[in-house]
């Protein structure tokens, strides 16, 4: 029987935002228990402002705010479309009829429920694609948990499946190409007699090889929405920690980036901590390397500069087993991690490239858009607490053919172009903002915004407008950059989707407990709410609908929580007819243009899960919940098609003091059969369309 729990409330032995410390310490090195790495003292535009104007002279005072731009100056212009949204928390005067759902929402949502499974709506069906230790290579053996080594995991599906992408396969029919990053590992509930104090080299070589991205080809069921993997294809790939990349871009070469094993500084092995990602239009995949800092050992102040890298040993321990894991010996290694990677997955033999013009921080996703000429717009978010959010514009057009001179200049776009950080101006007084989540006088959080420049590359060279900072710099050091450019700080932010009907960009922010703490900056109208434990979602309107557009206008979109709570706010849609959600993390875009939200660590004491929300229309801000995931799981890597959505379940039983011996989830295999994170594919049972 489903046991519904109270939506409000923090599970027992959780960490901020909902997760178990099991989680923390695997996946993110226990951020949120350090110190927060920035301490610059930004202030938030709206605070520049003086508190006692009123909306209008805001306005005014907004035009002449500068920023810097060459050196670093841009103005926020006065004819910045303003973003209007219904006013929040009010009763509706004349809603119009709501007999039905959105399209793409018209199914029953599921219950908040702590269900250890994956429970989808009425009339629905479900299957589990691929998971881990699933063999995908040609020669790879099937899965032993008691007796996994190195060699096997490298043919087999990896750890922890986040950002998925399902890509078309052209001449085999009812077959598509499925990508999946592996961010971490977990080794107390991966292994067997596990010793986190003492693990032995077996075990860390396994872990490597768990890690990192794989490709591998599905074929979906006629009449069904069942995808299953097929084993030993062609196009079927690992690549693992230990593999091969080439650093690219304004910073390879640099001495920064050398170290004794590469004094190039150019070809890089491995990578970790792969979180979202996104597409290319040219088919291949970005993946974001997030919470790298936690795998190296023995920092200083002068390896971290602002990314959290410890003084003392790593969780893993990895730095036992090989030097570059080591800052002490090799301090310039752990500066060849925290980029966005390029894979191309219809090219086995490729070598994936790090990106760095798009710089270096932890990426929680990396999305494209294009401008109308064809260059590239890749947004990104830096998931940490009072962090920035960014857009790189290419400089260069994507072409279009199949010849080797064509790939070559479009396997270039992303080395060349404009790094912008984000920064926020509020229209309403500093002092109407007052941490409550209580909407200012002006009846909403809105306001605009300006891209700061901080370093542009080019095939000659590149320059940095961050003064102080040289290009490699900038380009190493991104974090610093946003510093020094007065970036706004934010609620962690992560998942970054531009919409492909309206061109409206959604931006993520998870959650941020320590908002408004002594110390910690206040609450501000881009992140209205104090001790910000369920997180929002912003919607931007880049000026005149341009990517490339330097100017944006902002409003919150989204501020989650419980429906009861006054500060919660859904587009202005009516807040008893939409499920609870907490910690919104990755996104997507379904074929109707409804915003589908996965959540990692929800607050209100049921699973995480997946939640469609429509963003346009008389229904615009309708919310409703479409899964949830088993015991200790994330929603993760959601995809939504005509008839198909594709979870990535991760890091299932991971619940503190959960071992191989005594497991907290029995998903996906039952009773004793270890439990495996995987990717699961849900359809309607009547083979039609999804909510519709």
């Amino acid at each position: 029987m489903r046991k519904l729990l109270p939506l409000i409330g923090t599970p027992s032995g959780s960490h901020p935002g909902g997760r178990s410390a099991l989680t923390c310490r695997y996946r993110c090195g226990d951020a949120c228990f350090h110190e927060v790495p920035n301490t610059s003292s930004n202030e938030y535009v709206g605070d520049v402002i003086a508190g006692a104007l009123s909306r209008r002279a805001a306005l005014r005072a907004a035009a002449v705010v500068t920023v810097a731009a060459t050196t670093g100056t841009a103005a926020v212009s006065a004819a910045a479309p303003q973003a209007r949204a219904a006013t929040p928390n009010a009763t509706p005067t004349a809603s119009p009829a709501r007999t039905h759902a959105a399209r793409g929402l018209r199914f029953t949502p599921v219950a908040p429920n702590t269900d250890d499974t994956v429970t989808v709506p009425d009339g629905y069906r479900q299957n589990v694609v691929i998971r881990w230790g699933d063999p995908i290579l040609r020669g790879a053996p099937a899965f032993d948990p008691e007796n996994q080594t190195a060699a096997a995991q490298a043919g087999q599906f990896g750890y922890n499946n986040d950002f998925l992408a399902l890509l078309p396969l052209p001449g085999e029919r009812h077959r598509q190409l499925l990508v999946a990053n592996h961010e971490y590992t977990d080794e107390v509930i991966m292994f067997r007699g596990y010793d986190p104090a003492n693990p032995t080299r077996q075990q860390v070589e396994v872990a490597w090889a768990a890690h990192g991205l794989a490709a591998v080809v599905v074929e979906e069921e006629h009449g069904t929405g069942r995808l299953t993997a097929v084993p030993r294809h062609p196009l079927n790939r690992r690549v693992t920690a230990t593999g091969e990349f080439r650093l690219t871009g304004p910073a390879a070469g640099s001495e920064l980036l050398r170290t004794s094993a590469d004094p190039t500084g150019r070809k890089v092995l491995g990578t970790l901590n792969n979180c979202s990602g996104g597409t290319t239009p040219r088919g291949t995949t970005l993946h974001g390397e997030e919470n790298f800092n936690q795998y190296f050992a023995n920092g200083s102040r002068a390896t971290d500069q602002r990314y959290g890298i410890g003084t003392g040993a790593t969780e893993r321990k990895w730095e036992r087993f090989d030097r570059r894991f080591d800052l002490a010996q090799e301090p310039n290694e752990v500066h060849r991690f925290g980029y966005v990677v390029e894979f191309d997955p219809y090219d086995p033999s490729s070598t994936p490239r790090k990106r760095t013009a798009l710089g270096r921080f932890k990426h929680e996703a990396a999305t494209v858009g294009l401008t109308e000429d064809g260059r590239p717009v890749v947004y990104s978010g830096d998931d940490e607490r009072f962090d920035y959010f960014y857009k790189f514009v290419g400089s260069k057009r994507m072409r279009h053919g199949s010849s080797r001179a064509v790939r070559e200049h479009n396997l270039s776009l992303l080395d060349e172009g404009t790094l912008y950080v984000a920064r926020l101006t509020g229209d309403s007084p500093a002092y109407d903002i007052d941490g409550s989540g209580r909407l200012p006088g002006d009846g909403e959080f809105d306001g605009s915004g300006v891209w700061i420049p901080l370093a542009t590359a080019t095939a000659h060279g590149a320059v940095s407008h961050v003064e102080g900072m040289t290009a490699e710099e900038v380009f190493v050091f991104t974090r610093l950059a946003g510093d020094k450019a007065g970036a706004t700080k934010m609620d962690r932010p992560e998942d970054i989707q531009p919409s492909p009907h309206t061109g409206k960009v959604y931006v993520v922010l998870t959650n941020n407990t320590n908002r408004g703490k002594a110390g910690s900056a206040p609450a501000d109208e881009a992140n209205p709410r104090n001790a910000n434990k369920h997180g929002h979602i912003l919607e931007l309107t880049e000026r005149h609908d341009r990517p490339e557009s330097t100017t944006f206008a902002w409003s919150l979109f989204l501020v989650a929580g419980d429906p009861a709570d006054p500060s919660t706010y859904f587009a202005g849609y009516p807040k008893d007819r939409v499920s609870p959600v907490s910690c919104p993390d990755n996104v997507a875009f379904d074929p109707h243009g409804n915003l589908w939200i996965s959540t990692d660590g929800n607050q209100l004491g049921s699973h995480d899960g997946l939640f469609g929300v429509a963003t346009r229309g008389d229904r615009r801000g309708e919310l409703k919940q479409f899964l949830t995931v088993p015991t200790g799981a994330e929603t993760c890597g959601p995809i939504v098609q005509d008839r198909r959505v594709l979870v990535a379940v991760q890091h299932p039983g991971e619940i503190d003091g959960a071992t191989v011996e005594k497991p907290a989830s029995t998903w996906p295999d039952g009773p004793g059969r270890i439990v495996r994170p995987a990717v699961v594919a849900v359809w309607r049972a009547d083979g039609c369309d999804i909510g519709v």
